[in-house]
């Protein structure tokens, strides 16, 4: 059998597809690998399972264009945390889980712009602390979003996906900004620039691929361009908010706030960001659903499997 060696620990009916096909050594930590790890990874298995935060960059691959590893079946459908191009140049493909994560990250951005919009974290906060003196009708007012604009930057699969449940869910206008024009089954208007959009928005959502064409593609700049009661989400990668830049804007009011499932130097979160109580925060729970999380790691399996069995790779990047 081949080796397979998989970098974080998966939901049980995930390891029994693995263990059908591969002899499997499963790592018991759930912290990122270092690189003495990767490269030991590339040299003793046939393919690797790796996830997010294991950053396989460039000086990994270096050497090793003849180690025994030719696939890294990434568990997850983004991966800046690797270079794919080195990857590639070392002669070991890429995979990815594109669609089975959709939905449910389109569900936490859902939430994210209900739970900004409305305040419901900080009322949680209020009841849980004992401070809640009863309904008034000028108690936390937030922003309603029926009838407002759903500004989406990135319309892939996910940002259809929230496309559709802002505008038939919640019955708000969508605009987006993309690279290209998409052909979509729902009203929505593309825009011209990211400025437009920023200021025509009420919720603006983020939903754009990580790396370095979107390092820091919301900055000063970009939040000043906000409309001061317009909220922020994102549920793409955590560098692509320029994060001192937000904590400024959030602190002094300049747009009304945000929701974060994910951070720029995750899972450290800035205690300033802490402090804020006009900001949701949650610990990247995008995926965080086990029907879901066993689809993504059957897909990173099935990957696998096509590898060993000469057969094409089914999500090549």
């Amino acid at each position: 059998m081949s080796e397979l060696y998989i970098t974080r620990t998966l939901p049980d009916k995930v390891l029994r597809a693995a263990e059908a096909h591969f002899n499997v050594t499963l790592r018991a930590q759930t912290t990122p690998l270092k690189k003495g790890e990767m490269r030991a990874a590339l040299v003793l298995y046939d393919v690797v399972i790796p996830t997010l935060g294991d950053m396989f960059a460039a000086d990994v691959f270096e050497g090793m264009e003849d180690a025994r590893c030719r696939l890294l079946a990434n568990f997850g459908v983004g991966y800046n945390h690797i270079d794919v191009a080195a990857a590639r140049a070392a002669g070991i493909a890429v995979t990815n889980t594109p669609g089975a994560v959709t939905d449910a990250t389109a569900d936490i951005a859902l939430m994210l712009m209900l739970m900004s919009a409305r305040r419901a974290a900080e009322g949680e906060r209020l009841v849980r602390a004992g401070k809640w003196t009863g309904w008034h009708p000028t108690q936390m007012l937030g922003l309603h979003l029926g009838g407002k604009t759903c500004g989406i930057v990135g319309m892939g699969r996910i940002g259809q996906a929230i496309a559709r449940r802002a505008h038939f869910g919640l019955g708000m206008d969508v605009i987006y900004h993309n690279r290209s024009a998409k052909s979509l089954d729902m009203p929505a208007r593309q825009v011209g620039s990211l400025e437009e959009l920023l200021g025509a928005a009420d919720c603006v959502v983020l939903a754009v691929p990580g790396g370095s064409e979107t390092r820091h593609l919301i900055g000063a700049k970009e939040l000043s361009a906000m409309r001061p009661h317009a909220h922020l989400i994102n549920i793409a990668r955590g560098d692509v908010i320029e994060e001192a830049a937000l904590i400024a804007a959030l602190e002094s009011g300049k747009i009304g706030g945000a929701g974060l499932d994910v951070y720029e130097k995750e899972p450290q979160v800035p205690e300033a960001l802490r402090k804020l109580q006009n900001v949701t925060l949650l610990p990247h729970l995008g995926t965080a659903a086990l029907d879901v999380r066993e689809e993504m790691g059957l897909m990173a399996v099935e990957n696998a499997i096509a590898h060993i069995q000469g057969r094409a790779l089914i999500n090549p990047v």
